[in-house]
């Protein structure tokens, strides 16, 4: 089984460059401030709420679209999706003419299925809540493909997705050595692993004594029994109020990189990313999703342990939350 790589990273900046501009590395001196570091270190915020679709997911649907086309021909493409990855793959049909059918559970944030329907997409729903039963998601996705000669679109566990997603970690190392930084630590989300792996390939190439840890809810610790097992651990029903971090496990291609480069992974439980939403609504006016706020949760509630002389850099993946939701959850904590 053939495993992405750096290269593979840098061939898909050209792709994803092509649509959007770089998301932000934000300087956070607030959480500078809250964790109590020596002046001469710094806090960085990658904050993909800025891209089209408010999420990293466009980056890696990006690139798998472009590798995909003449596959695809006059081919439907068919994906399942939390939500993020719906408007991804949505968004980058839009730019290459292609319909897009994807399947979303029916309790998503209706913000994700508005966004994936404005940029054209098709739209099916199952039941979250017994799909570890029933297995509806994969079985109507894989209909979908077999019925409407659709290609399959991963949201994790592809090549083209991981390197595409890796784009993010190549601007952050980019910006960082141009401003003549250097990195310590990086926190960064794991649900099936796109975002991590892609991350994990630029920021160990780039700076190789950086320690790279995972996040993810405490009920959905997949990647954390993973590294504890040495191999892939399937949980039959993970929960958490991070819808997109519900993977039932890490992707197989994801796998081999996350297990080569990525130092542990750090639980947050939902109370903490709550309280880590409200943080960053108060102190930075950033309305941010559960999925979106875990990583910094880590640095600010989870005794993470960040020694060390270089500058801390956390994934705020994205910000797609219902409004409502969202004041509902930081209001009663």
């Amino acid at each position: 089984m053939q495993i992405a790589t750096i290269d593979d990273v840098r061939n898909a900046k050209a792709v994803v460059h092509e649509h959007i501009t770089p998301a932000p590395l934000i300087r956070s001196y607030r959480l500078e401030k809250e964790l109590n570091l020596p002046s001469d270190r710094r806090v960085w915020i990658k904050d993909y709420g800025w891209t089209p679709v408010g999420s990293f997911k466009l980056m890696g649907a990006l690139n798998w679209m472009a590798n995909h086309l003449d596959e695809i021909g006059e081919r439907p493409v068919a994906a399942h999706s939390s939500g993020n990855f719906a408007s991804g793959i949505s968004f980058a049909g839009m730019k290459c003419g292609k319909r897009v059918i994807i399947v979303m559970p029916e309790d998503a944030p209706q913000i994700k299925f508005d966004l994936t329907r404005s940029f054209g997409a098709e739209i099916r729903t199952y039941d979250k809540a017994t799909d570890h039963l029933t297995g509806e998601r994969d079985r109507l996705t894989k209909q979908i493909a077999e019925e409407e000669d659709a290609v399959q679109a991963s949201p994790y566990d592809h090549n083209d997705v991981i390197a595409g997603n890796g784009v993010g970690g190549l601007e952050i190392t980019e910006e960082l050595q141009r401003m003549g930084r250097s990195l310590s630590h990086f926190f960064c989300q794991v649900s099936g692993g796109g975002l991590m792996a892609g991350h994990a390939l630029a920021i160990a190439d780039a700076f190789p004594d950086a320690e790279i840890h995972g996040v993810e809810p405490t009920q959905a610790d997949d990647f954390k029994r993973s590294l504890t097992a040495n191999e892939r651990v399937r949980l039959d029903q993970p929960t958490s109020i991070c819808d997109g971090l519900l993977s039932y496990d890490v992707g197989q291609y994801n796998w081999p990189i996350l297990k080569q480069h990525v130092k542990d992974s750090i639980l947050v439980s939902d109370d903490q990313t709550i309280a880590t939403m409200k943080w960053l609504y108060d102190t930075h006016g950033l309305l941010a999703e559960p999925s979106g706020a875990i990583a910094i949760a880590a640095g600010l509630h989870a005794d993470a342990n960040l020694d060390g002389d270089g500058d801390i850099v956390f994934v705020l993946s994205g910000r797609n939350v219902d409004k409502s939701t969202f004041h509902n959850w930081i209001s009663a904590s």
